[in-house]
């Protein structure tokens, strides 16, 4: 009885197959076989051009030509690895995104369901174990039946050969490769017969059905069987009935036509058809064909389906900035090429370090604030990183991700405009922070007092590169003013103050401070030396605040943004990822000590002091306001010592044509809206959720001047000699700055 008419034996040897190469020949039986296999093969060749060429004028010549062309043709077929979807995780592990090519997982043959294994043999090659890659006898068969046609009405391809240009197909690169691949030639088909006479050398027959079981695309955006198994049933291709297996199977030769989704009733007549074939070979009786095929096409289904890229994912804003980092950095490819490829093509599986609960707790909070569709337009941002490792924990705004519509938007407001951002928006006194740096650092005493009077001009500014003075430029404060000593001009946002240090220090080492701890210009470029450095003219992100917040909670160690901890390969290796490249940038005493400034301005007990509404039960808080002109751009930063974050409230259209100044959100109206207004609470309430259930923690401080975060403001504090100047706009004689790159598809 020949093999595959034997119902015990086919599935045995199927299931036996990949593990025992027994249908490999040996070295003496490939010496014994060459001849036979290139005549064979020659012959092939030859009838393969008879086939497909309707009208054979000079046929002489033309069998001469394909049998040299034929001979001329390499052994060897490379087959490089498939593209498999990759998976990012959060940090916790739970899925975030799937990016893909083509829908795809790879599996092994003892992973697919024998009912799949024998279906799939059965209406596409019943003779597959039997013949060397290339059926003669199926050649023969399909020559007299489509010369008797007159056309090509019966193909002749093996499950080897259908392997063959579906590797020909995923390799092609141009529209030409392409067509060739797919193409009704006699070329295309010669390419394929070698190939196949080949890879039966090479490969086992359980090794080529895993192959082409892998590679063969089933319909729906679904390659390979266990992709298809899962988005036609929701299971695994292991666990596939008979049924089930049947439909797959079907499906292959026209996925369009008989994909059971969009065709129901013509996939169940091609289920059927399988179901019979497979009965007249013996590999199930004809009960279970029969029981099988009135088993209704519905009653099977149960269709899932795997999404594709960050649109759907619950922090798609965060899921960008990862891909446009594999998409940046050398390490995922030396070519943007091979980065492009690298995710929807390598079947990696990536973790990162998102912590769900901070990312929900951030978007329950901004939406809640301002909601997505709010009428007034604004919208907020806000990111969290952990201090001392540089781990991106949250990233999120209120906006939706898509292209129109109101609400909606592909630009993340949180970084800059090489990584899917905008040129950023001012940042208003969050900036100050640079300015203390660099004036503790160059000698300035936190308890020396200084005149910090409204208006007041300043006359020794230095341009960093020439050497040239500045022009005169006058300041005025919208808070308190006065003669004062650090902690109280930075508990009142005082400008006068800042601007008088940044004198004393130049604009040179205060924005080397800024750069060292990765803020730059949101559109990339160097930060502007100018006089208004230090009050927040420049236009940055709440990424870049954010991270160089955490490097005064680290104690001034300074680590890049990292939003990858794990990448493993289909095969489970572990790839080199970047790193934080954490560095030390400017010396504990200075950090520690702006830190308790810092906490002052949120823990302190100085009346008046902007940040006190944004005080956390039970923890210690550092942060600082932030308001621009007009409050075209509000801001909040801020950090505990595990969590630093920055928060951005503004409008993407450009705040100077839309200041936030008589204003409705979310149905309460706002005359002028300021760092402590809508940003504070955002980062305060951000910050809870993202914390609860975390042992609180106290800022380990280290100074020379013995300062601690308890509360260090008990200096005697002198009145000032000249009388507070009412709310003025920040500053004046400033240059005027680019308005915030627009978001167009967001209202």
């Amino acid at each position: 009885m020949p093999f595959g008419r034997n119902p015990d034996a086919y599935p045995e040897r199927l299931m036996s197959m990949h593990q025992q190469p027994g249908s490999r020949p040996g070295p003496i039986g490939i010496l014994a076989r060459i001849g036979g296999i290139i005549a064979a093969s020659t012959a092939a060749g030859v009838l393969l051009a008879f086939m497909l060429v309707p009208f054979i004028g000079g046929a002489g010549v033309l069998t001469r030509d394909v049998v040299k062309s034929f001979e001329n043709l390499p052994d060897a077929l490379s087959t490089p690895p498939l593209a498999q979807r990759s998976v990012l995780l959060s940090a916790d592990g739970s899925i975030l995104a799937t990016l893909y090519y083509q829908n795809r997982v790879e599996v092994p043959l003892d992973s697919i369901s024998p009912y799949m294994r024998q279906a799939t043999v059965a209406i596409e090659d019943s003779r597959f174990l039997d013949h060397n890659g290339v059926d003669l006898r199926g050649i023969v068969r399909s020559v007299a039946t489509n010369a008797s046609a007159g056309s090509v009405e019966q193909g002749s391809s093996t499950l080897t050969m259908q392997y063959v240009k579906n590797v020909l197909v995923n390799q092609a690169t141009t529209a030409d490769e392409l067509d060739a691949a797919r193409g009704k030639s006699s070329t295309r088909k010669l390419r394929e017969v070698r190939y196949a006479l080949g890879l039966e050398k090479i490969f086992t027959k359980g090794e080529i059905l895993e192959r082409y079981l892998n590679i063969a695309y089933f319909g729906a955006g679904a390659y390979g069987v266990e992709a298809a198994s899962r988005r036609y049933f929701s299971k695994p291709a292991a666990d596939l009935d008979l049924a089930q297996a049947a439909t797959l199977a079907g499906i292959v030769q026209q996925p369009t036509a008989y994909d059971p989704l969009r065709n129901p009733e013509l996939s169940t007549v091609r289920r059927n058809v399988v179901l019979k074939r497979m009965a007249e070979l013996g590999y199930v009786t004809q009960d279970e064909a029969d029981r099988a095929a009135l088993t209704s096409m519905a009653s099977t289904l149960r269709p899932s389906l795997t999404t594709n890229g960050c649109t759907s994912s619950y922090a798609p804003f965060f899921c960008d900035y990862v891909v446009q980092t594999i998409r940046k950095d050398p390490t995922f490819g030396a070519t943007p090429e091979e980065r492009e490829a690298f995710l929807p093509r390598g079947g990696y599986t990536i973790r990162t370090t998102l912590d769900p609960k901070a990312q929900n707790g951030a978007y329950q909070t901004v939406t809640d604030y301002i909601p997505v569709r709010d009428d007034s337009r604004r919208a907020t941002a806000i990111s969290m990183v952990e201090p001392g490792t540089g781990h991106v924990l949250a990233m999120t705004q209120n906006r939706e991700w898509g292209t129109s519509g109101r609400g909606r938007t592909t630009y993340n407001y949180n970084v800059g405009r090489d990584m899917g951002g905008t040129i950023g928006m001012q940042a208003g006194s969050t900036f100050k922070v640079f300015a203390l740096a660099a004036a503790l650092e160059a000698g300035v005493s936190p308890y020396e007092y200084i005149p910090a009077y409204s208006p007041k001009t300043f006359t020794e500014f230095v341009n960093c590169t020439t050497g040239e003075k500045f022009d005169p430029v006058t300041v005025r404060n919208s808070t308190t003013s006065g003669t004062l000593d650090m902690a109280r001009a930075t508990a009142y946002s005082t400008n006068t103050y800042f601007m008088t240090i940044e004198e004393r220090t130049g604009i040179c080492r205060p924005a080397e401070i800024a750069e060292s701890m990765g803020v730059t210009l949101g559109n990339g470029d160097p930060l502007l030396r100018v006089p208004t450095l230090a009050i927040g003219t420049m236009e940055v992100t709440p990424l870049a605040m954010a991270n160089a917040y955490a490097t005064f909670a680290a104690h001034g160690i300074h680590c890049n943004p990292v939003v990858i901890l794990d990448i493993r390969d289909r095969a489970g290796a572990r790839l080199p990822v970047p790193d934080g490249d954490c560095t030390r940038v400017i010396k504990r005493d200075v950090a520690d000590t702006v830190t308790v400034m810092l906490n002052g301005v949120v823990d302190g007990s100085i009346p008046g002091r902007t940040g006190q509404a944004m005080s956390l039960e039970k923890r210690q808080v550092a942060g600082k306001t932030g308001t621009t002109n007009d409050s075209a751009a509000v801001w909040f930063a801020g950090y505990t010592p595990q969590i630093a974050a920055a928060v951005w409230v503004g409008d993407p259209r450009g705040g100077y044509g839309h200041p936030m100044k008589q204003v409705t959100i979310k149905g309460t109206y706002y005359d002028q809206v300021f760092g402590g207004t809508l940003p504070g609470p955002i980062w305060r309430d951000s910050m809870e959720l993202a914390l609860a259930g975390t042992e609180p923690l106290d800022f380990d401080i280290k100074n020379k001047y013995g300062m601690t975060t308890q509360d260090p403001y008990t200096y005697v504090y002198v009145a000032p000699t000249k009388p507070a100047e009412p709310d003025l706009p920040t500053f004046e004689n400033a240059p005027a700055p680019a308005p915030a790159e627009p978001a167009p598809t967001t209202p």
